[in-house]
């Protein structure tokens, strides 16, 4: 699995330009003043800002769009398609787990990585225990490469 670096395209990807001032202290934030292993609300981040911070700091950037996702089952279809996981990701929460470590780890040296997962649904059918399910395997994603010095930011909103 090749994460999805700012220097490549995704059709599904927000689209990054050239990056300004403004772009320049959001990743200057980023790498001093936010923790360097986390999982939190996006707040008032854009994803665009996020993809140029990460480029900025050369760091691999992996974004998932769930807008049209409403299950368990199509969140992990989704983010496996848009992270681009290898095709013997095997869509469970177990299955993710291993793609962003292991799977990551063996790969090659890792610079560290920016993610945003947007619009995760807040329906019936994706009910509390299952989006905290979700990013509790972000959080112990971030806590894998915290032991390893690797910095891990997620960054996630609810639709």
């Amino acid at each position: 699995m090749t994460p999805i670096s700012t220097a490549e395209s995704h059709a599904d990807a927000p689209i990054a330009s050239a990056p300004d001032a403004r772009i320049e202290e959001l990743a200057e934030q980023i790498a001093h003043a936010t923790p360097t292993n986390i999982v939190q609300s996006i707040r008032a981040l854009k994803a665009p800002e996020l993809q140029q911070a990460a480029q900025l700091l050369q760091q691999h950037f992996l974004y998932a769009n769930l807008i049209q996702a409403t299950t368990k089952q199509q969140i992990l279809t989704e983010t496996g398609q848009q992270f681009l996981l290898p095709a013997h990701f095997g869509r469970n929460l177990d299955a993710l787990y291993d793609c962003l470590t292991d799977t990551l780890l063996h790969a090659g040296e890792q610079p560290g990585f920016i993610v945003v997962l947007e619009h995760i649904p807040t329906s019936e059918r994706f009910n509390k225990e299952m989006r905290e399910q979700l990013l509790d395997v972000f959080r112990d994603a971030a806590e894998f490469w915290a032991e390893k010095n690797i910095p891990f930011r997620c960054f996630y909103s609810f639709y």
